[in-house]
């Protein structure tokens, strides 16, 4: 019996240990494995930093913002960053130990230390005094994604870098980047330089007008322009890089690209020579896939942004094609009967097998494309049969538009699936229609799925589309807090996600953003 009781002594103080940790340790997105032990660590002396990681120079630059400051060997307090040579199922994986006068971050490499410095960073920003602790964790899913559309409105290097930061603080590991569109093509390609000195500026901007977005009447008359040089480019994929963020760059077609044919007006289908939209929505105007000119354009521009970006991954785009134009030429009409294409979903996939191809043969990489790709109808305004043709399985596929069955349409077929459900993750929804609570609701993974059904589904993404966001001000009203939310259903596992926590822990990320001056709700 005096065993029995000293038994639920001890899981009384193993419970008690955990609800301390859910009520009391302030991290976004939360830990998956939390122990708080009795005591606190107070950062008043200083710190003083040992480890085999690389990450020590940054870690300084965390701790020097935080008001920490550096200290002579052994005195104020020691952080160890331990890079270790045991296993682990996964590579952003850290353990974050925390005792009266020592801090250890363990993981088994850079980037599972750097989540560790995050965590570490999240409770220095509440109090230079934290409590004990031991985290053992590590991410739910391996694609945790904010794609910025620079395509409608270019914002700059300094605005990207400061998104790359907050997404750091956020575990969040895939910057998508929407480089290319109807409004505006943002990217120097050196085989075409028309792209940028036609395809980068647009005379006038369709503006927001009383809240009526795409059917206001209302336009600014002012020019729009801007785009990143190749070397822009390269100091932001190094500053993502050691932020251990990859950047994913997207570069639209077949549609969407009415800033490549205004620029070039071969590419596309009418030949005929176009301005750059001053309205939004989707555009008529599409590549003639018929055409070896616009191939080689395709396969030219790939080329380049393979060489810029390490990424495994080029995002093509794919969505919201209009058919109108296709079915008027008499080439591509021909091209149709030549290769036995029996209708325009099985054009466009035939389209996207042979960019995949190109990709995977030339550049070592794999396509996204969004779910369109598949050759499935998800638009009432498109009254067009679906696609005979499969797509590559090789292709991965971000779900935006659709019901569950367009999901499972692309699970049940086998391929990787990114879920960002536009009901739940677009950015440039207003609050009323996608509040925090719900924001946090999404869920991933469905219900009702098998095993091997989830393990298709490798994460999700949250978009920051820039139709009514001209400025940072705009954006960071849209971005945050709901960022945090995404970034909470990417790390923690569902099991342990807790909405009153979670909305209890933000407030200080909220203070926070707020004390950079960020335009928040």
């Amino acid at each position: 019996m005096k065993y029995l009781n000293l038994i639920h002594l001890f899981l009384a103080l193993l419970v008690s240990n955990t609800i301390l940790a859910q009520t009391e340790l302030f991290i976004v997105p939360y830990p998956n494995n939390v122990m708080v032990k009795k005591g606190a660590l107070n950062f008043s002396k200083g710190v003083y930093i040992v480890g085999n990681s690389n990450q020590k120079t940054y870690l300084q630059k965390i701790l020097n913002e935080r008001g920490i400051l550096k200290t002579t060997w052994k005195k104020g307090v020691q952080i160890n960053l331990l890079l270790s040579a045991n296993a682990s199922d996964n590579s952003e994986s850290y353990e974050l130990s925390t005792f009266e006068n020592k801090v250890e971050i363990k993981a088994t490499t850079e980037a599972g230390i750097f989540y560790g410095i995050q965590s570490l960073n999240q409770l220095i920003l509440k109090s230079i005094e934290i409590p004990l602790v031991t985290i053992k964790d590590e991410p739910a899913f391996k694609w945790r994604s904010f794609m910025l559309d620079e395509a409608r409105y270019f914002h700059g290097k300094e605005v990207v870098k400061k998104l790359l930061d907050e997404m750091a603080l956020l575990k969040m590991n895939k910057f998508h980047w929407h480089l290319t569109n109807d409004a505006g093509w943002r990217i120097e390609i050196k085989a075409f330089p028309l792209l940028t000195q036609i395809g980068s500026k647009r005379d006038s901007t369709q503006i927001n007008d009383s809240g009526k977005k795409w059917k206001s009447e209302v336009s600014d008359y002012k020019a729009h322009s801007g785009f990143y040089t190749q070397e822009d480019i390269k100091e932001i994929i190094a500053y993502a890089a050691e932020r251990q963020i990859t950047i994913i760059p997207e570069i639209s077609m077949p549609g969407h690209t009415s800033a490549a044919i205004a620029s070039y007006p071969y590419l596309g289908t009418t030949k005929q020579k176009i301005r750059i939209p001053t309205r939004f929505g989707v555009e008529s105007a599409v590549l003639d896939v018929s055409d070896e000119r616009a191939k080689h354009f395709i396969h030219q521009v790939l080329r380049e942004v393979s060489e810029l970006f390490p990424s495994q991954y080029i995002h093509i785009g794919g969505d919201e094609v209009r058919f109108d134009q296709w079915k008027n030429s008499k080439l591509v009409q021909d091209y149709m009967t030549k290769h036995a294409i029996k209708n325009y979903y099985d054009l466009h996939v035939h389209f996207t097998n042979e960019v995949s191809k190109f990709v995977e043969d030339s550049l070592g990489k794999r396509i996204i494309g969004w779910n369109e790709i598949l050759g499935k109808n998800v638009h009432e305004w498109a009254n067009e049969e679906n696609a005979n043709t499969s797509l590559s399985k090789n292709a991965i596929v971000q779900f935006w538009k659709g019901e569950a069955k367009d999901l499972l349409f692309g699970i049940d077929r086998g391929y990787e699936i990114i879920n960002s459900d536009h009901r739940f993750t677009y950015l440039d929804y207003t609050y009323q229609q996608i509040d925090l609570k719900k924001a946090y609701g999404f869920k991933p993974v469905p219900p009702g799925l098998n095993t091997a059904q989830q393990k298709l589904i490798i994460g999700l993404g949250t978009h920051m589309w820039s139709e009514w966001t001209p400025t940072f001000n705009d954006i960071t009203y849209q971005t945050f807090p709901r960022i945090a939310a995404y970034a909470e259903s990417g790390w923690t596992n569902a099991q342990h996600k807790d909405f009153p926590r979670f909305e209890k822990n933000i407030s200080y990320l909220i203070n926070y953003w707020k004390s950079k001056n960020y335009n928040l709700p």
